[in-house]
């Protein structure tokens, strides 16, 4: 195999957001609007302020980074987890703008106006996080637009020398409830045909950051009262074929899933040949903190962190240790990596 060529800057980033095996054992807390209305929610809006979700991501931060190799924080609520976090963990901070315009066809992503990876950089990130809403179903005017932007990005991170991190969420224009039976008919291929597009070289994206192929509530033995979309072996056969089709390393998102859904997905993927390098585990690990902050305040979610929170980070990482792969398999292992020295000194 070709020695894959990495600069020391990106090489020495990806390091950092890695444990010790190579395995990306991120948490996930870069949620915006959605974690306004969870809080709201939690405390009633009439008691509700922005501090509390400051207080809590900074909380979140400083108890749960002393136990994953990196967290994923926006800059706009997270500043205060930025500056919490464990020193050893790795920091990834988002770059795009979060929703989309409903007005325009097409979820056209879009990143934020006021920040660059320049900018990201000098604000400690280690990588850059971009969400895109894809279907690959989409007229190819959309389609192109999403591959330019796509292009563009990856020209940044690569001028910068910052890994980018990229998550495709996967959508369909006629149904449009994307957790529905329907949906998880067509949703595998849908992820497939994502992830050979966005592994491709030209797009120069380092870690994809990617759904499980399947809507795991309509799976035979863990629907619980749902329909059974798919058997066990059809199951497995779409994660299998999902990580075949990655030509570069991939990490599984928790996509809000509760936190034994997501424990059961990590293992089914294991066991059905999935090669993945980690996650950026996200609510499955940290919602339920929230009703423990509504109703104990900072000590309450402090307690919460210290125990069930941490149990929950502790038993992904037994399951990442069993399962997972490390991110420089996918280039031939780490002994075929070579690190070079560039100078961005103009």
């Amino acid at each position: 195999m070709v020695k894959k060529l990495i600069t020391r800057r990106k090489f020495n980033c990806m390091k950092q957001l890695s444990n010790n095996d190579g395995v990306i054992a991120a948490l996930a807390i870069d949620q915006r609007g959605s974690m306004v209305k969870m809080m709201e929610t939690a405390v009633g809006k009439e008691h509700y302020h922005i501090d509390m979700v400051y207080e809590f991501k900074e909380l979140v931060s400083e108890e749960l980074t002393k136990y994953v190799s990196a967290i994923l924080l926006d800059e706009e609520y997270g500043f205060k987890g930025i500056k919490a976090k464990n020193v050893n963990a790795g920091l990834i901070l988002s770059y795009e703008k979060t929703g989309y315009d409903v007005n325009t066809p097409g979820r056209l992503p879009e990143l934020l106006p006021e920040e660059s990876i320049q900018r990201l950089i000098k604000k400690g990130a280690d990588a850059a996080k971009v969400l895109v809403y894809y279907n690959p179903d989409d007229p190819q005017d959309i389609l192109d637009k999403k591959h330019a932007f796509l292009e563009r990005l990856g020209d940044e991170a690569r001028a910068a020398d910052l890994p980018v991190f990229v998550e495709p969420i996967v959508y369909d224009n006629e149904i449009l409830d994307d957790k529905s039976p329907e949906f998880a008919k067509i949703k595998p291929r849908k992820v497939i045909e994502t992830i050979q597009e966005f592994t491709k070289d030209h797009y120069h994206i380092d870690i994809l950051k990617v759904e499980v192929p399947v809507l795991f509530k309509y799976v035979e033995g863990f629907n619980h009262s749902n329909p059974i979309v798919y058997s066990q072996k059809e199951a497995a056969n779409y994660f299998k074929v999902a990580s075949d089709a990655a030509t570069r390393p991939f990490i599984y998102l928790s996509a809000g899933v509760p936190t034994e859904v997501f424990h059961q997905e990590l293992v089914f993927a294991g066991e059905s040949g999935a090669n993945y390098s980690g996650i950026l585990g996200g609510r499955a690990t940290w919602f339920e903190g929230v009703a423990a902050y509504a109703k104990g305040g900072k000590d309450g979610l402090r307690k919460w962190l210290d125990t069930i929170g941490r149990d929950n980070v502790e038993h992904l990482n037994k399951i990442l240790k069993q399962y997972a792969k490390p991110w420089y398999d996918i280039y031939g292992g780490f002994n075929n990596i070579e690190v070079i020295d560039i100078n961005l000194k103009d």
